[in-house]
């Protein structure tokens, strides 16, 4: 049940975007990897160029959302930080020590 105080909801929300969001990059970089890998392999194996043509175009389509979702990432992260700053009488309630583990989590995939 998601709490009744207006602050830990915003706070709830928040976190769980920069969560998915999170999730959502490492997706489309693993999926950008296997698509590359995919392609290395039918090129080995001589397969039909219309088919390899048609992998190069879904590779292409998962590296164009990588930069699109470093973005809201980051823009999500930087929002959750400074709700965080602003929350800090919150402090003591799960949904802030959740926050800051989620933000800490999230900071890898911020940076790279």
């Amino acid at each position: 049940m998601p709490p009744k105080d207006p602050k830990l909801r915003n706070l709830t929300i928040k976190s769980g975007v920069v969560k998915r969001l999170s999730k959502e990059k490492v997706m489309y970089e693993k999926e950008f990897q296997q698509h590359e890998e995919k392609i290395e392999t039918m090129k080995k194996e001589e397969k039909d160029e219309y088919d390899i043509k048609k992998m190069i175009e879904v590779k292409n389509e998962s590296a164009a959302m990588i930069p699109d979702c470093s973005r809201r990432l980051q823009k999500a992260h930087e929002e959750l930080a400074a709700l965080l700053e602003e929350e800090k009488s919150l402090a003591e309630t799960e949904e802030y020590k959740t926050a800051e583990s989620i933000l800490e989590d999230a900071k890898e995939q911020v940076a790279s």
